[in-house]
């Protein structure tokens, strides 16, 4: 018997349906008007005012503050189009004079292309601020033309533009994407389809939702949260223009980050750019040198030997040796760097006075092998992995030598070379308790749908124990309360774990050069347990020989910073 539905079952059934379709309709309703509301707003702005093309469009690149708020590092700013009609101009000198008076135009410029024969459309200007549009309005003047668009803007200017990078026409033709930095490290990410949006806002609400997240090749969009702090990063930069300036270097570079989970406070060189104004910057400019380029970076490696000695037992703090102020090995003279013997000396006084012949010593205990093994598991001839292109690998193969002066020069920083980014990983071993991080820039996607996804970064391998980290970080310490400049740059309520290294720079025809340097300067604190681990560098400073003379003063004035604006405590 086929049963038969009654009136009242019908009624619930309709009234569910009702129900259920209403639910979809608020839930989607509030999508669009919360979640996607700016999106729609610029839609609509290109529904309406520009006929022949879409606006441009790309997700947002964030600094994160110590507190957590986000600012803009790289965003869309909007604004208009000035254009002219030279088919509708008569005097192109008096429209001149009136849009002089409001924007900085090049006169002869200006007459040239607005008297351009058989032209009804010619771009003046292609960024015009939001507030001087009512001016040109105002004018009211036939020929004159606004076009509301959006451009690629970088509040921070200068700041941290070799990590940021920026965007430029594509392979598409005039599509901007990511060319340098993370603009092209999360170009999928960032770039956003202009895909037209249907003007039926009903059949929207329920059909053109995947528009707005993926692109037509299902690549979901949204914006990036960086770790850069942009006080930071901007007294960063300052310290590195005043070095540059002061000692007329060819490059100064800095690094800024947390040695125990690898997230970069901030990191640029200079000479640097502007972003927003790239027309008289060079391609080298645009290159991040902190992970592009390889050094031989001299005696802050003796940290990492003196560490390995601990490490495999062959010395203690205590140890001894003989030091007469060279060695011998393979024919070739190993120096200390004033050619000056000291005697019967302790592993303290091989950092505090900065001795070659000392870490060669430890090498020598070690043999081949085992400080090979030390020097590859910390990854000095790899990529540290960070999320910027472009990663350069070190250069290490004087490791497989089998020339007992090779190991040595290794041992104080020369003979193999390195990118910044791998040192500073490297070096935050003897901090963090010994393991390995990864270097990062990017910490979270917010993606265009709301959601989240939160990018993390194992440790990597356990190179030293514990305990090696805890005492060559004292063995650091010491360095500064009494060897650097005679312990006169200590902090009295904190720590410093800090070595410098000076570095002949090597001459393409062979050999070094016997005047020209590359200076370095790590240090972190507080010691024993480290918030911070600052690299500094310089290339070929003029006037000034040793690292200790031209680092010092911008390590120590980034560290009371660094202390005092993270308020940290003291640890003595």
């Amino acid at each position: 018997m086929r049963r038969v539905m009654t009136t009242p079952s019908r009624i619930r059934i309709v009234t569910g349906v009702i129900l259920f379709i209403g639910f979809l309709l608020i839930v989607r309703l509030y999508y669009v008007q919360m979640v996607q509301g700016d999106t729609y707003q610029e839609k609509a702005r290109k529904q309406y005012v520009y006929t022949s093309q879409d606006i441009f469009d790309r997700g947002t690149i964030y600094y994160t503050t110590k507190d957590g708020e986000k600012v803009g590092a790289a965003s869309m700013k909007s604004g208009y189009v000035l254009a002219v009609n030279p088919t509708m101009i008569t005097d192109a000198a008096a429209i001149y004079e009136k849009l002089s008076t409001i924007l900085p135009l090049d006169r002869e410029e200006f007459i040239r292309k607005a008297t351009l024969p058989n032209r009804t459309y010619v771009e003046i200007e292609p960024q015009v601020a939001e507030d001087k549009a009512p001016a040109i309005e105002a004018l009211d003047e036939d020929g004159v033309q606004l076009y509301r668009t959006q451009w690629r803007y970088y509040p921070g200017h200068e700041v941290g533009a070799r990590s940021i990078g920026f965007i430029g026409y594509g392979d598409e033709g005039t599509i901007e994407r990511g060319k340098y930095g993370l603009e092209y490290a999360y170009d999928d990410v960032l770039y956003r389809d202009d895909t037209e949006m249907s003007v039926n806002f009903f059949a929207e609400i329920f059909s053109n939702l995947g528009n707005l997240v993926f692109d037509t090749e299902g690549q979901k969009h949204g914006d990036i949260v960086t770790t850069i702090e942009p006080t930071v990063a901007r007294m960063l930069d300052r310290v590195l223009i005043d070095t540059q300036a002061k000692y007329n270097s060819a490059l100064t570079g800095g690094i800024i980050m947390d040695p125990q989970t690898g997230e970069i406070r901030a990191l640029n060189a200079v000479p640097t750019y502007d972003p927003n104004n790239r027309a008289d910057a060079s391609i080298e400019l645009f290159q991040n040198p902190l992970v592009e380029n390889v050094y031989e970076m001299g005696s802050i490696i003796k940290a990492l030997t003196m560490a390995a000695g601990l490490d495999s037992k062959v010395i203690t703090p205590e140890s001894t040796y003989y030091d007469s102020g060279f060695l011998e090995l393979n024919t070739f003279t190993i120096k200390n760097f004033d050619g000056k013997g000291r005697g019967t000396v302790d592993m303290q006084e091989v950092l505090n006075q900065s001795l070659n012949t000392g870490v060669a010593h430890i090498v020598g205990l070690m043999g081949h092998k085992r400080f090979r093994e030390y020097f590859t598991n910390l990854k000095l001839g790899s990529e540290s992995g960070i999320d910027v292109p472009n990663e350069a690998t070190g250069l290490v193969a004087n490791l497989e030598s089998p020339r007992e002066v090779e190991y040595a020069t290794a041992s104080f920083g020369q003979g193999i070379a390195m990118t910044p980014i791998a040192t500073v990983r490297a070096l935050s071993t003897l901090g963090n308790g010994g393991h390995l991080i990864t270097p990062h820039l990017v910490k979270e996607i917010e993606y265009a749908d709301g959601t989240k996804k939160e990018i993390t970064y194992p440790d990597g391998a356990q190179v030293f124990t514990p305990e090696t980290s805890e005492t060559v970080s004292r063995m650091l310490a010491t360095v500064v309360d009494e060897a650097l400049r005679g312990g006169k740059v200590a902090l009295p309520h904190h720590t410093i774990a800090a070595k410098t290294g000076t570095a002949q720079i090597s001459d393409p025809s062979g050999g070094y050069y016997d005047d020209r340097y590359l200076h370095s300067f790590f240090g972190y604190f507080p010691a024993y347990d480290p918030q911070f681990i600052v690299f500094l560098y310089t290339v070929e400073p003029k006037g000034v020989e040793y690292a200790s003379e031209t680092l010092t003063e911008p390590f120590m004035d980034l560290t009371t910073f660094l202390i005092n604006y993270y308020n940290i405590p003291p640890d003595r």
